[in-house]
């Protein structure tokens, strides 16, 4: 299937008629009904769908799955979750999936919503985050974590077939069919289909006879009822079809604890946290053990970390792992003080010879200009705020961030418990639980465990096999000065310098792959000087570059995790000796797809592996194991969370018949 990721997604153009309400220009159509929209969602959706009863009857730490294709104005979602909050008890959760090729602008979108004063309290939360919503999937989280999100940014086909969740109701809602086919199409019901299980209800305003049977073809089972209004009749049905089978089962989700939702996390840096947060927000009572005596010690410690997303114009899995991980992380930055522990000041990329420059015009048509944009000299200059050797590559959203408020923010969790001074040596398995041992000392135990300790993982047996490395990076802190305060935005090339906070400008960072030394040396400070007279010999200057001794130089050393695709290493962790066993056959063909369940370790996961882009890719990441556990919608595609799973290094293992 191509990709139509390969063009950058186009905002929704509108119309506005006399009555204020928004049009498509582009299908011209109408968003919702000039009489009542909101009658009409509540009855073709949430009526339709049972979603009054069926929310009602949620118990605590259960949830309902919606899928919609077309999220237009954000009414539909807007409705449910008002629904929801009105229905369901607390501790039940509210996952909702849409998929739009023509996003809204946010000023179109305050506009469109300013028409439901009722829904006002919800409207202003999605407005809050609706930042960042850039192709591919996009999660947003409300209510602390009691409803949740996922926007499919791209074409309906493509990303619905990237999609792994289980949808209990689904709302077709896209344009009507004469005006949009392509949101009307067999293969896209198939998918419909595929996402669907035994409960699955869906509801739609049309009443088209092809468009009803091709959903029957498809396994559901459509009648016509009556419509509101003008609208004579519409569809609703119930998925009648067979159930999708995971094909991979070394990909297969683990069967999720289904009684104590307890879980331990080792390391309380940026991954740790964030998968803590993700956990405490559905009801999970975390201990969060950290071996320092403070969070966020290690890599998670700088004062200054860059939302620095290195991309590919192919759209890799990684490049595609980092668009999200950047929105979502960009959304999380909303809850900090703003100056004081972020900026969105923009990152600039100097194109600083010409393959650089021939990389960054190919992004340039790959990506959507409200992410990336190409400046050229004085147009870089004039956004930086001084002079430079080149023009460059501009993220306007991005900038950067105090990691250890981020780490806070998301530890501040009234169900998760923080332990300090505590190191964990050994997991032992007790039963059904995990225990922490130091020693003979028990620390906590735990029906889950998470090992977010970067390369310490390797320590414990279980985690010994993961091809993990750890990479030294340093640092340097330079004092600001009144000329050097003009710098208004990050500007990178081998390495990066930011503008200033509370007094200083962080300087880096050096890569060394072989020392195991923490120390603060002069030759790093160094480079890292020689890095800053590279991007700017004018704010080196300004900052006195040449007269500051790199052995007096302020600074900070800690190591980087990072596993050899450089991907991060995100998911359950099974038994190697079993899983070799297992899938021995694929040894000799690798085409094979044994049904041997794989032999997980019950409730062992890992967050680790996430280099330099730890404060892109490990907040999402958190999303990502606990919608495992919960057995809830991925935040990512499939595709990524396969690339991203531990057992991929057992796999190529056995597949190359070599370690």
């Amino acid at each position: 299937m191509p990709s139509t990721a390969d063009t950058p997604t186009q905002q929704a153009c509108l119309e506005w008629d006399e009555q204020g309400q928004p049009l498509s220009s582009h299908f011209a159509d109408v968003y919702f009904s000039n009489e009542n929209g909101l009658a009409e969602t509540r009855y073709v959706f949430l009526a339709n769908n049972q979603l009054p009863e069926r929310f009602a009857a949620l118990q605590a730490h259960e949830h309902l799955v919606i899928g919609e294709t077309g999220f237009g104005t954000g009414l539909n979602f807007l409705c449910a979750w008002q629904l929801f909050e009105q229905q369901a008890v607390t501790g039940a959760h509210l996952h909702f999936v849409s998929v739009e090729k023509y996003p809204l602008n946010k000023a179109d979108l305050q506009r469109a919503l300013a028409l439901w004063p009722e829904l006002a309290p919800y409207a202003e939360q999605l407005l809050a985050q609706y930042v960042a919503l850039h192709p591919g999937f996009q999660r947003l989280v409300f209510a602390g974590g009691r409803v949740v999100l996922t926007l499919l940014i791209g074409d309906a086909l493509e990303l619905l077939g990237q999609l792994d969740a289980r949808v209990d109701a689904w709302f077709l809602d896209g344009f009507a069919p004469a005006k949009n086919p392509d949101m009307w199409t067999p293969e896209l019901f198939t998918e419909l289909a595929r996402l669907s299980h035994a409960s699955t209800t869906l509801g739609t305003f049309t009443s088209t006879g092809y468009v009803r049977r091709s959903l029957n073809d498809a396994g559901f089972k459509m009648k016509r009822v009556p419509g509101l209004g003008k609208k004579w009749e519409v569809l609703k049905g119930t998925y009648v079809g067979s159930v999708a089978v995971q094909h991979k089962p070394w990909f297969a989700r683990p069967t999720p604890p289904t009684e104590e939702r307890s879980a331990l996390v080792i390391g309380a840096g940026l991954a740790g946290c964030a998968t803590a947060a993700s956990l405490a927000q559905r009801g999970w009572q975390v201990t969060l053990l950290e071996r320092h005596n403070a969070i966020a010690q290690e890599a998670s410690g700088n004062p200054q970390g860059v939302l620095y997303l290195k991309l590919s114009a192919h759209h890799t899995t990684l490049s595609r792992l980092i668009v999200s991980g950047y929105g979502h992380t960009r959304r999380l930055l909303e809850g900090l003080q703003k100056k004081q522990h972020w900026d969105n000041c923009g990152v600039l990329q100097l194109a600083f010879d010409d393959k650089e420059a021939q990389r960054q015009n190919q992004l340039t048509t790959a990506f959507p200009a409200d992410l990336l944009t190409n400046l050229d000299k004085n147009a870089a200059e004039a956004k930086a705020g001084i002079a430079l050797p080149a023009g460059g590559l501009f993220y306007p959203e991005a900038g950067w961030v105090h990691p250890p408020a981020l780490c806070e923010l998301l530890s501040q969790q009234p169900t998760i418990q923080l332990q300090l001074h505590q190191e964990a040596l050994e997991l032992r398995r007790d039963g059904d639980r995990w225990q922490a041992w130091n020693g003979e000392q028990l620390l906590a135990s735990a029906s889950v465990v998470v090992l977010a300790s970067a390369a310490e993982i390797k320590r414990f047996s279980q985690a010994a096999h993961l091809p993990l490395k750890r990479i030294r990076g340093q640092i340097s802190r330079l004092p600001a000065t009144a000329a050097s305060r003009s710098l208004s935005t990050v500007v990178c090339a081998e390495g990066y310098v930011a503008p200033e906070r509370q007094g200083e400008h962080t300087l880096g960072a050096s890569f060394d792959f072989n020392s195991d030394d923490l120390a603060l040396n002069s030759a790093d400070h160094a480079s890292n000087l020689q890095l800053l007279e590279e991007i700017s010999p004018e704010l080196a200057k300004q900052l006195n570059a040449a007269e500051l001794a790199p052995d007096h130089l302020q600074g900070r050393a800690a190591f980087r995790c990072t596993s050899p695709d450089y991907l991060p290493i995100v998911g359950p962790l099974a038994d190697t000796a079993a899983f070799s066993e297992a899938y021995a056959v694929l040894s000799k063909d690798a085409r094979q797809n044994p049904d041997t369940p794989c032999p997980w370790l019950d409730g062992l996961y890992i967050n680790s592996g996430h280099g330099s882009r730890g404060l892109i890719t490990a907040p999402l990441s958190g999303e990502l194991i606990a919608a495992w556990l919960n057995d809830e919608p991925l935040p990512v595609p499939a595709d990524v969370a396969q690339a991203c799973h531990p057992n991929r290094f057992a796999l190529r293992t056995l597949i190359r018949n070599k370690p």
